[in-house]
């Protein structure tokens, strides 16, 4: 594989995209930094395929990412691969207002050929090349000017294995018949609405403090007020105020401003200064949440009681097993509250539909329903149908 130097200017960078819009995939990862602000600073983009790969400098002067956003975004013959990719495409939409288009993602495609839940990539490499990264430059300041050499071969390392592992990983998903199982999670992570920072919809990410219209609406107000005030200071938003002092103000408001210094997570200045005061405005605008932005009532069913939970207890045993038996993560499957919805009642799951339901929702309901219990076999715990059960028995009588 040819790895070539920091790409600092646009010319090379190009040439580099149309070499790489030849192959059939490309690698891609970053480096940047976010600790400090609300827009990740990019620092770095590695990128390659089984032939070359490359690190380009985003900050250096004059350089134009243009060719490098169209090959990632408006080239849709190209698959697109990641690890863990959240980020890496979060920024890519901060840059262009689009993601890239097809994407995969291996840590997601190990979900369905391991049970590894989520895999990191040094571990992945491990277990694939038998090889062991350097973490050492992983938490330097990548920001900084000039990088070195250490830096560099560890960030185009991040691309170059990758390039080696992805082609494995997809002819295991070939082999195995399990591609399908990918779609909705790679199309989830593509999807730009998971990137877009709109305000109004900013307090979707807060945990609802129940089901009061007046509550969500303050809610609402509050979350949307503070996206403005750390996008506009370029802060995480936490700097401003934690999710859970958001949702303490919106549950209970103060009436005047010096009572935010009774709010846990509060300093003192609150009670006089300009933050504050605005604060306070927005609360005093804040309206009731309407009916059409009422949060969906959650798939709960009957109360579980102490039978039902003991259902559900039996419904992740077999998740267990399952997930044993066919080499796969639990957690691509299905998750413990609707488990917990299948075992009070709830029929309308996603467990229940598709191929979640061919390989372990049509025994989880037959568990519910009576008709599939638990068995030990040469010391290992296994499913069985009563049926089965029953006719085996009735065999070992008549033999008797």
């Amino acid at each position: 594989m040819k790895i070539h130097e920091l790409i600092t200017t646009t010319e090379p960078l190009a040439e580099l995209c149309e070499r790489l819009a030849k192959h059939e995939f490309v690698c891609v990862d970053t480096e940047f930094m976010r600790e400090n602000t609300y827009w990740p600073e990019l620092c770095l983009v590695q990128i390659g395929n089984e032939e070359e790969a490359a690190a380009i400098d985003p900050l250096a002067d004059g350089i134009d990412l243009t060719p490098l956003w169209d090959l990632l975004c408006e080239n849709e013959d190209i698959l697109k691969v990641f690890h863990a990719g959240g980020q890496d495409v979060e920024i890519v939409y901060n840059f262009t207002g689009k993601t890239p288009q097809p994407i995969f993602d291996t840590q997601i495609a190990m979900m369905a050929i391991s049970q590894s839940e989520q895999i990191g990539y040094a571990n992945l490499v491990e277990s694939w090349l038998g090889l062991t990264i350097d973490k050492g430059a992983r938490f330097t300041d990548w920001s900084r000017r000039p990088l070195t050499d250490r830096q560099i071969e560890y960030a185009i390392g991040d691309v170059t294995h990758l390039a080696t592992i992805f082609p494995r990983i997809l002819k295991k998903l070939i082999k195995t018949g399990r591609g399908a199982w990918l779609d909705a999670e790679m199309d989830r992570l593509a999807d730009p609405a998971n990137y877009a920072n709109d305000a109004d919809i900013a307090w979707h990410r807060i945990r609802s403090p129940g089901r009061n219209a007046q509550v969500l609406g303050r809610l609402k107000a509050l979350a949307a007020w503070r996206e403005s005030e750390a996008q506009h200071k370029n802060i995480p938003r936490g700097r401003i105020m934690r999710d859970e002092t958001l949702a303490d103000i919106a549950s209970h408001p103060p009436n005047k401003q010096p009572d935010l210094t009774k709010v846990r997570g509060l300093s003192n200045a609150w009670k006089d200064n300009d933050i504050g005061k605005r604060l306070m405005k927005v609360l005093d605008k804040a309206e009731p949440l309407s009916k059409e932005e009422m949060p969906e009532k959650p798939k709960r069913g009957a109360p579980l009681g102490k039978e039902g939970a003991l259902v559900a207890d039996l419904l992740k045993l077999l998740l267990k097993i399952r997930a044993r038996e066919i080499d796969v993560a639990s957690r691509l499957l299905t998750k413990a509250d609707e488990m917990e919805a299948l075992a009070a009642g709830v029929r309308d799951l996603k467990i229940l539909d598709g191929w979640r339901y061919e390989v372990f929702g049509k025994d989880a309901l037959e568990l519910v329903e009576g008709r599939l219990a638990f068995a030990v076999k040469d010391g290992r715990l296994l499913m069985t149908h009563i049926d089965d059960l029953h006719a085996g028995m009735v065999e070992t009588q008549a033999a008797e």
